[in-house]
């Protein structure tokens, strides 16, 4: 395993995350009663895989269901089997925001309790998504002022945030010193997914740590890749492609692995012995990942397909058209068809976590309104015709968040 310096954290963080979204027996919060005796075994056999490769950091959430219940029985275990020391042992929990701090610390306690920890090493306020929640957190007597309280008690060593937010918003967040602003970040970035770059460098501008969610899943549904993007980024699988993409950037520390087996952890890892080759073998693929773009879409489309278009709660029928002419792009130049589905399908259904509708409505739109609304657009009068192809070809059944499944 290799490890970077989490930002002024000062930890060793394994370039891999544990994530502890996908092994756990249920999204429900429910008590351990209804954990199955196999469950418990793959998800103890999981943590035990990923303490051998050197993956130290174990990663969670009040929301991830039974995941924090589960791990509470597993991590004492291993620490008195001197598997790990707890210096060792980087263990980060989030909890949402909410408008009455008092709410937040009571879930902070239950996390550490459920957890069955004295402390955890990274607390994340979870889910900062939109200004409302971003409120909640630093405002004064807030969820941060709290946390910070938590840290000054001993409870949490470090205290970051998670967001699957805008990176306008995302940069709000980093930028802020209320109660001595944040000391990481959990945030998507990855290949097909570039535009919070800014954030990350305005996280390592204030030596955030910067942890990377869901490289392999929400960056392309990766691990069963569609024919032509595993042609084009031959050698390289995709995972291992996109693995490597993020690792070239020191500003980036680590990278989740959502594991539901002990074998989840493989093809990611076998990343680590090409990190030496990145700069001979990332540039190939790269050109041929653009050109492929460019063949299918136009440079100009590849470059701004956005430029111009308004934000989601401003555009008629409230779609995200930013997001949709993305999709449509993958799918064009990559066959992420799959992967374009289960992201188009999710708008409408992932509340802020995929804010916005689809194209679903299009016809039923003024179309002076759509006009005029995308009339800033290099692609004006191209823009209702993408998103009634981005609707033929992508739309379909109603696709839940996977905590809602």
């Amino acid at each position: 395993m290799q490890y970077r310096r989490f930002g002024r954290t000062e930890l060793s963080m394994p370039v891999f995350s544990c994530g502890g979204m996908r092994y756990q027996q249920t999204w429900d919060d429910a008590p351990l009663d209804v954990v199955e005796e196999a469950n418990q075994q793959n998800l103890e056999a999981t943590i035990r895989r990923a303490l051998e490769l050197g993956i130290t950091h174990i990663e969670t959430a009040r929301g991830y269901g039974t995941s924090e219940r589960q791990l509470g029985l597993v991590l004492p275990k291993l620490l008195a089997e001197s598997v790990v020391d707890r210096e060792g042992l980087i263990v980060q929990t989030k909890i949402a925001p909410h408008a009455d701090a008092a709410v937040f610390v009571d879930h902070v306690e239950q996390s550490l309790e459920r957890l069955n920890l004295d402390y955890v090493d990274l607390l994340g306020i979870h889910g900062i998504n939109t200004h409302e929640h971003l409120w909640h957190a630093v405002r004064p007597g807030g969820c941060l002022e709290a946390a910070r309280r938590l840290q000054a008690a001993g409870k949490a060593r470090h205290v970051g945030f998670s967001t699957h937010g805008s990176t306008e918003l995302i940069l709000d967040a980093i930028r802020g010193d209320a109660h001595g602003g944040f000391d990481y970040v959990n945030l998507h970035w990855y290949y097909i997914f570039g535009r919070n770059w800014p954030a990350v460098e305005a996280a390592t501008r204030r030596d955030m740590g910067v942890f990377i969610i869901s490289p392999a899943d929400k960056g392309g549904m990766l691990y069963k890749p569609p024919e032509k993007l595993v042609e084009l980024c031959r050698p390289l699988h995709p995972l291992v492609f996109n693995c490597l993409f993020c690792l070239r950037r020191p500003e980036v520390h680590t990278l989740s692995l959502g594991a539901s087996c002990p074998t989840d952890f493989d093809l990611q890892v076998s990343s680590l012995p090409l990190v030496a080759q990145m700069e001979e073998l990332l540039p190939p693929v790269e050109a041929r990942l653009r050109q492929a773009m460019v063949d299918a879409v136009g440079e100009a489309y590849a470059d701004t397909h956005a430029h111009g278009l308004p934000p989601w709660e401003a555009s008629p029928g409230y779609m995200n058209m930013p997001i949709l002419l993305w999709l449509r792009g993958l799918a064009l130049a990559y066959g992420m068809i799959e992967y374009g589905q289960m992201r188009y399908n999710l708008l409408g259904n992932g509340g802020h976590w995929f804010p916005g509708l689809n194209a679903a409505n299009l016809d039923s739109l003024d179309p002076e309104r759509l006009a005029q609304a995308v009339k800033e657009s290099p692609f004006a009068g191209s823009i209702a015709g993408w998103l009634r192809e981005t609707h033929e070809l992508l739309g379909g059944a109603e696709v839940k968040r996977l905590s809602q499944s």
